[in-house]
Formats: C-alpha cells, sequence, structure tokens
C-alpha cells in the first residue's frame, strides 16, 4: 500500500497536471511510475470523495478491504494547478480531495458512499470538524450516471431520516483530480504523533470502524 501511494507522490504527470518541481523524479522514475498508474488504472475502479481534510479521508479509505491506494489532492475547482496553499485561500473553488482505486469486486461504490457518509457530519456546511471554509466542504463526485444515482438514492435516504437540505455534500460530475504535494501523502502513517492525526483522525477513523467493522481490513 505505502509503496504505490509513494509513487503517486512523485509523479509529475500531465494526465493530472501536476506541476513538476526541479528536484523531481528523474525520466526513467516518470517512466516508471506512468507504468505503475496505467496498471492500477487497468486493474482496479476509481472513485473520488471530498470530505474535509483528505489526511482524515484518506487515512479511512486505505483501510477499507478491497482498496488497493488512496491519493490525497484537489478536485471540484476552476484554477490550474491548484496547491495547499492556493486552495486554502478558498477562491480556487477546489477541495481537499481523495482518489480511491478498489476492486469492484470486493468492495462496491455503494459501499465507498457508505462509508462516506458513515465518516463525517453529514450536515456540516464548508467543512468538517474544526476544518472550516469551502476547500473543505463535501462533494461526492460521479463519473457515470449509474454512479449518480447511487449517490441520489443515499441523500434521499438520508434527507428522509434527517430532514430536506440536512446533506450538506455537493454532488459534482467528475472533471480533474490534482495530485497533493508529496508531503500530504500517507500523512497519517507518517506522524502517527502529529496532535491534529491524534486528536481529529485517529477519532474519526475510529468512528467509522465502529459503525462498519465489516469492511474493514482485519489485521
Amino acid at each position: 500500500m505505502k509503496r504505490i501511494i509513494y509513487f503517486f507522490s512523485l509523479l509529475a504527470l500531465c494526465q493530472f497536471n501536476a506541476s513538476c518541481q526541479s528536484n523531481g523524479p528523474s525520466k526513467a522514475e516518470q517512466s516508471e511510475n506512468m507504468q505503475r498508474l496505467a496498471a492500477l488504472q487497468n486493474n482496479f475502479d476509481v472513485a473520488y470523495f471530498a470530505s474535509g481534510c483528505f489526511w482524515c479521508v484518506e487515512a479511512i479509505y486505505e483501510r477499507l478491504d478491497g482498496v488497493e491506494a488512496v491519493i490525497s489532492g484537489y478536485s471540484g475547482g476552476h484554477t490550474q494547478n491548484p496547491t495547499y496553499d492556493s486552495s486554502n485561500t478558498g477562491l480556487t473553488g477546489h477541495a481537499e480531495s481523495v482518489m480511491v482505486f478498489y476492486q469492484s469486486g470486493k468492495i462496491s461504490f455503494q459501499q465507498l458512499l457508505e462509508v462516506y457518509f458513515a465518516s463525517q457530519n453529514i450536515s456540516q456546511f464548508n467543512g468538517q470538524g474544526p476544518d472550516n471554509g469551502p476547500q473543505y466542504r463535501s462533494i461526492l463526485f460521479y463519473k457515470t450516471a449509474e454512479e449518480k444515482e447511487l449517490i441520489d438514492q443515499k441523500i434521499k435516504a438520508l434527507e428522509a431520516e434527517l430532514g430536506k437540505g440536512r446533506v450538506a455534500a455537493e454532488v459534482l460530475l467528475f472533471e480533474k483530480f490534482w495530485i497533493g504535494e508529496d508531503y500530504h501523502q500517507d500523512y497519517e502513517q507518517k506522524h502517527p504523533n502529529h496532535p491534529y492525526i491524534q486528536n481529529i483522525s485517529v477519532p474519526r477513523l475510529q468512528r467509522v470502524q465502529a459503525k462498519l467493522p465489516a469492511l474493514f481490513k482485519q489485521h
């Protein structure tokens, strides 16, 4: 898992319009990374979600049985080459997002939706927990009519329970994902003692694990 996630953090891919730094990977490394990316794209389904801080969301989805890799980045905005600093202004339209590679034979898109809502404050607009602003808003991205139908059905069921208009998540057609900076990838595993991880990310993970234990990898 960590090896796969790490190579994504190195990518300077035109496919995702990630900018290349002067100390980035060599051409040989880029070629190898492209081949690995192509292998993942050919063998796994992909889903995109935004639900507050991407450190938290990545840590949840990468522990699901049937999920092969999770990448943190930015989506849903109108600017080119968003960065952590630019998205934090709230002016780019982008939200912190994750790209989830999963095996549909083991876990379905519908189950990914169950995890999505079970892991968040469903009614919190423009943020999750202490993280507030449009860059932390919740977004469900769909690529197909079937995915949109599943999203709409889930929201309809939640609104029947919570009240109309109480589901904060936006529903957007997926357009583009921009890979986040290297230091954001696999953040929870790299920095387990960080105060934010201890006080916000870990409790959020534990809450959804308690709600949907059968969907998580057994170690």
